[in-house]
């Protein structure tokens, strides 16, 4: 029998790669340097032909030693299409004669150095109109200068470019050098401040300015904000719903705001736990929807998005009640402790949009690709659930032609966003003319039966470093998890993964460590990974009552001051003064999925000055917003920088500082925060001593302990009421 043609032209280059020593092991025709690092993104591309290298300083001196350009390419694990670009050009031994001969090539992992990525994303934002994204290719001189920067693009375009740009360097340099300076000069302005010698006078008139601006970005149809694709801002949300507890205006007006609020809010968060962007088997959220409706996601899970989306839910169910946000804080939790929890206690990064074809790696019967794993065929559900499928089926829109492509199906429940119509439980048994309870009991089991079957098939590939700022996120997630559910696990998982930053990652002298991956740290931490680990380790404090969390959270605070402080601005930089210098040094204001770091950072500021009655944190906060306020309030595009409307908040609503002392303190904690108070700092202890250290006492906490009696006090601006020994009346106080 004949082997045929085909056969070979798809068999034989996965030959020649890699071939079999012993049983499991497999040696590869190429190895680069990226070998040596543990960034599972960069160890993706250490067996290309291309002679990858990291970012490190002899890269750099090589580049200049032998002034070749710098090709810089960046992107990350979990990157459908850096993935692509990958398999179809950097996997070419043409393209790499080209890329080896007339470049030193660096790969980096985005998620690792956010400050280089920060850096050349801005450059693709002054250069290109649209197309920004990853993979982010950047041609740069020796210097790291750039001179262009590009996205994925098919191979044959790729060595085009490149080849104009290798006669550019050897005809047109002095060309070269003169935009690579224009474009230095563009770097380095955006981000500055417009500062001004005048303060703004803060007024509560200008939250109702903020709120109103902001739900005119409101999809109240589907959701979100308007437009698509739609991202997930749990931010934005989680600001909007902190102030339909706070009063910005005329009481009718507060009402009137309050109700479109918190219409927004529930519409936004309904409509992402009914649509495709979350896991209805597993639970968790996928990084965004490619459309309008949150129906087809781009597949990749973050962790940074999970922990803030449990936050937000989490929030949400404190302030409403509704069952259904419950039900998604269980399962992303349970979901992120199943596939993410490290042994050490920290939070691995990603799963990646995609699965490997067999020929990769995957199991025998997986296509591979993107999605595959989470999508359905009519065929495969009718027989897993047999007759059961026709009601599942019309739950979750499954059709014979498919919800999406090629046939497949997304678990999405479309209802309309007022009446819950469409397959809502009781509209489904409606057309099926059957119960509601027989409806529930037949999508609860065969939501079991399809994950049992989905476990069985190749898993999206896990990127397993351990993010420091990304761990914060999480574990603030299992803290407001906590306090809204009361489940002590979630509590155990907030502190083990609290420990962990502690014992690996934090220094004596409050510096921290970016990164951590098989058993070491090779990254100095970033703005963000300071501000978000203070916020998180102010919050569990407030769970715990145990103060070596807010001293940890002054100590870093303090490093930062010190190594982050743009004293031109009185912001902060995203890189420390300790860190090699860029071609400029990143700053940044706006914010969009992730929190702005100086945002967060003043945040903090003003919660540990509050605390511990420092003047000098409170007024550096309420300086940072002074320069924030043309941006952030009276322009009105509140909606890209609503961490710094949360801070104006504060500064024109003080917080309440609550302090729970006595015997019975712990107790009353746990009942007070069941209750949805986002204007609140908790305080308090159970013993005398325990309200002290050699660190020092918490001034609000001084003298009000007493041996026979638990008490509350509400404080605010340093003025206590008369104190009280029930929650309900503590409660009374903060909303008379």
């Amino acid at each position: 029998m004949k082997i045929k043609h085909w056969f070979w032209a798809f068999i034989l280059p996965f030959i020649v790669a890699c071939s079999s020593t012993k049983k499991g092991e497999l040696t590869h025709a190429f190895t680069n340097n990226l070998i040596h690092e543990s960034s599972p993104y960069l160890l993706q591309h250490a067996h290309n032909p291309v002679n990858w290298m990291a970012w490190h300083d002899k890269t750099l001196q090589k580049s200049k030693a032998e002034q070749k350009l710098l090709l810089i390419s960046i992107g990350y694990a979990a990157c459908h299409w850096c993935h692509v670009m990958e398999h179809e050009t950097f996997s070419d031994s043409a393209v790499a004669k080209v890329m080896n001969q007339y470049f030193v090539n660096i790969k980096i992992d985005r998620e690792e150095r956010p400050d280089i990525d920060n850096l050349y994303m801005t450059v693709c934002q002054l250069t290109k109109d649209n197309g920004c994204g990853w993979p982010l290719n950047i041609i740069a001189l020796p210097d790291g200068r750039p001179i262009w920067v590009g996205t994925y693009m098919p191979n044959k375009e790729w060595l085009e470019s490149l080849n104009y740009f290798i006669k550019a360097q050897q005809n047109e340099l002095p060309k070269l050098e003169a935009y690579a300076e224009q474009l230095k000069q563009g770097i380095q302005s955006v981000g500055q401040l417009k500062l001004t010698n005048e303060k703004p006078i803060f007024d509560k008139k200008d939250l109702s300015f903020i709120l109103e601006n902001i739900l005119k970005t409101i999809d109240f149809e589907n959701g979100g904000q308007k437009g698509r694709p739609k991202f997930p801002t749990p931010g934005l949300f989680d600001f909007l719903l902190n102030q339909t507890q706070i009063e910005t205006g005329e009481k009718s007006e507060i009402r009137n705001l309050n109700s479109e609020i918190l219409r927004g809010v529930n519409i936004t968060l309904n409509k992402m736990a009914n649509g495709g962007i979350y896991d209805h088997l597993q639970g968790g959220f996928a990084r965004y929807s490619t459309d309008s409706i949150w129906k087809v996601p781009h597949f990749e899970k973050m962790l940074y998005d999970n922990g803030q989306l449990i936050s937000l839910y989490s929030h949400a169910f404190q302030a409403t009640k509704q069952p259904v946000y419950e039900k998604i804080v269980r399962q992303t939790m349970s979901f992120v402790e199943q596939n993410w929890l490290s042994p050490e206690g920290g939070f691995y990064a990603s799963f990646d949009a995609d699965t490997a074809p067999p020929e990769r790696g995957g199991a025998q019967g997986d296509k591979g690709g993107e999605g595959q794993f989470y999508t359905w065929t009519k065929s495969e559900i009718d027989k897993l659930l047999g007759k059961n499928a026709p009601i599942f089926n019309d739950f979750y829109g499954i059709t014979e032609g498919g919800n999406w492509e090629h046939g497949h199906n997304i678990l999405f429940k479309k209802t309309d966003s007022e009446t819950e119509q469409g397959n809502s439980i009781k509209y489904v048994a409606k057309r099926n003319k059957t119960s509601e309870i027989q409806v529930e009991t037949i999508i609860e089991k065969g939501e079991k039966t399809l994950l049992k079957a989905r476990n069985k098939r190749t898993k999206p590939q896990l990127d397993n470093k351990i993010l420091t700022a990304w761990n914060a996120l999480m574990l603030k997630g299992c803290v407001d998890a906590y306090q809204a559910l009361g489940e002590k696990h979630y509590l155990n998982l907030a502190l083990k993964n609290a420990h962990f930053i502690v014992q690996k990652q934090l220094q004596k002298d409050g510096k921290l460590n970016r990164n951590f991956q098989n058993g070491r740290s090779s990254i100095n931490a970033f703005l963000e990974d300071y501000a978000y680990t203070i916020q998180a380790f102010i919050a569990l404090y407030q769970v715990t009552f145990d103060e070596k969390w807010l001293f940890h959270a002054q100590k870093m605070a303090a490093y930062v001051l010190v190594h982050f402080e743009d004293t031109a601005t009185g912001m902060f930089h995203f890189t420390s003064n300790m860190d090699a210098p860029l071609v400029a040094r990143p700053t940044d204001f706006s914010e969009n999925v992730l929190p702005n770091a100086n945002a967060v950072l003043a945040l903090s500021l003003w919660d540990l000055g509050t605390l511990f009655e420092k003047p000098n944190y409170t007024s550096k906060a309420t300086a940072m917003m002074q320069k924030m306020y043309n941006r952030a309030i009276s322009e009105g595009h509140s909606d890209a920088y609503f961490n710094w409307c949360m801070l104006f908040s504060k500064i024109v609503n003080p917080p309440y500082e609550v302090a729970i002392v006595g015997k019975n303190a712990a107790a009353l904690r746990k009942e007070l925060m069941r209750y949805y108070l986002p204007n609140a700092l908790i305080l308090g202890g159970n013993t005398e001593p325990a309200l002290s250290s050699e660190r020092g006492v918490l001034p609000l906490l001084e003298g009000k302990f007493q041996e026979s009696e638990t008490y509350i006090y509400v404080c605010q601006n340093k003025a206590c009421r008369y104190p009280v020994k029930t929650v309900k009346e503590a409660l009374q106080l903060m909303r008379q």
